[in-house]
């Protein structure tokens, strides 16, 4: 596939493949955010149990603990693109029947516990497919800017413009946040569909290969690789910090800043601002200074910005804090997803994605209890100080990496990556 050169970065052309790729990716992002926010409100209707309201977001993380490498390994023996919009046409039926429920005045916590961990489930298959199967549609220089533009064009679907659409769709009647996203589901899917892409060239499994020994093999590919491993160790300590942070925000900023639900909007707002700017300069700053040190640099803006948000007691410091943020978060997922592409044999990047995403789920729920006991423990501040010192952790356990950075175009073990057909 071809590419574009912008400043000495290789980025992706939008015809053919990336083009839908990405388009299909925006549009259920979109989806998600509708439903991601419509889920709490619909279950805030149904009961005033503080425990059963956290168990539908408790749900939405299960899934990833129980099937995330499994997940990956599947991904990694399956057609990508059929599993995928598979996947997708799958949970657009889920969310119907489930709007329909809503809409016919049947819905219960049951069945938004069930829904919640049904879609996330089958979401263990659809990321780790995902992220094996963008190689197969864009050249190895311009994987990078792939990554900045899907994530980026997601945060904006589902960071900045589902918000807003949200209480209006609920004014229309409250099944149809569900409906729509079902909607989203099912264009993505046929968007998916409509790819044209060889699949990797595989060998064959040896006679009893099983799943477990797959997965093992991924884990141990994973543990061997001196970029990788010390990048893995890191993003786990970074979402426990933001698990601690993420979880008690609204206290800090509701009571410790006292800038009331306004200035908890305005901060979330920020941040998603923040996160596209990050988007345009993952690029650059990888190409001045390389991927793995990109995430040296991205780590040390964030610690710095987690200490200035737990230090100082000013609505301007928040503001400042979650800018800088939202930007270098953005940078340290671009470099690190495409890392972690890049440094996989095209056979394996299902098992050692679904290894960082189970890490990563982990981490948060991990650190929203430890956030909340450092807030009842030290003063609604505390979480933003302790997530300071695990980024701090994190950035020191990068070092390995930054030291090692040199540059990965191709599998190093010579398989072939799948090609968009003619």
């Amino acid at each position: 596939m071809a590419t574009v050169g912008t400043t000495g970065v290789r980025a992706p052309v939008w015809r053919g493949g990336f083009g839908r790729l990405w388009s299909a990716a925006v549009i259920s992002r979109f989806g998600d955010a509708l439903r991601t926010t419509a889920l709490p409100l619909l279950a805030v209707r149904l009961t005033d149990d503080p425990v059963v309201i956290a168990s539908v977001t408790a749900c939405s993380y299960l899934p990833w603990l129980l099937f995330g490498l499994l997940g990956g390994a599947l991904a990694d023996r399956v057609d990508q693109r059929r599993a995928m919009w598979a996947v997708d046409t799958a949970r657009a039926l889920l969310v119907a029947v489930f709007a329909l429920a809503v809409g016919l005045g049947h819905a219960s916590v049951p069945l938004l516990l069930a829904l919640a961990f049904l879609l996330t489930a089958l979401q263990t298959l659809f990321d780790n497919a995902s992220t094996a199967l963008l190689p197969s549609l864009v050249d190895a220089e311009a994987l990078g800017g792939a990554n900045a533009r899907l994530m980026t064009g997601q945060q904006l679907a589902g960071g900045l413009l589902a918000g807003p659409v949200v209480p209006l769709l609920l004014g229309i009647g409250a099944a149809v946040p569900f409906a729509a996203d079902a909607v989203t589901y099912l264009l993505a899917a046929a968007l998916v569909a409509s790819l044209r892409v060889r699949p990797p060239e595989r060998e064959p499994r040896p006679a009893g290969s099983t799943l477990r020994a797959e997965i093992g093999d991924g884990l141990r590919h994973l543990w061997r690789d001196r970029v990788l491993r010390p990048v893995c160790l890191a993003t786990l300590l970074c979402n426990i910090g933001m698990g601690a942070l993420i979880a008690t925000l609204v206290l800090h900023v509701t009571r410790w800043l006292h800038a009331g639900d306004a200035g908890f909007a305005a901060a979330m707002t920020v941040y998603a601002l923040g996160s596209l700017a990050g988007g345009l300069l993952a690029q650059r700053v990888a190409h001045r200074v390389g991927r793995a040190r990109s995430l040296l640099l991205a780590g040390t803006v964030q610690t710095a910005s987690l200490l200035l948000m737990g230090a100082v007691q000013h609505l301007a410091a928040l503001f400042a804090g979650m800018l800088l943020l939202g930007s270098m978060g953005m940078v340290w997922n671009v470099n690190q997803t495409t890392l972690m592409q890049q440094r996989s044999p095209a056979v394996m990047v299902g098992r050692i994605s679904s290894a960082f995403r189970t890490a990563s789920t982990s981490g948060a729920p991990t650190g929203a209890l430890l956030g909340g006991a450092a807030a009842q423990a030290f003063g609604l501040n505390a979480p933003a100080l302790l997530a300071a010192l695990l980024f701090a952790f994190a950035v020191v356990a990068l070092i390995p990496a930054g030291r090692a950075d040199v540059p990965v175009g191709v599998p190093r073990d010579g398989a072939a990556t799948a090609r968009v057909a003619p």
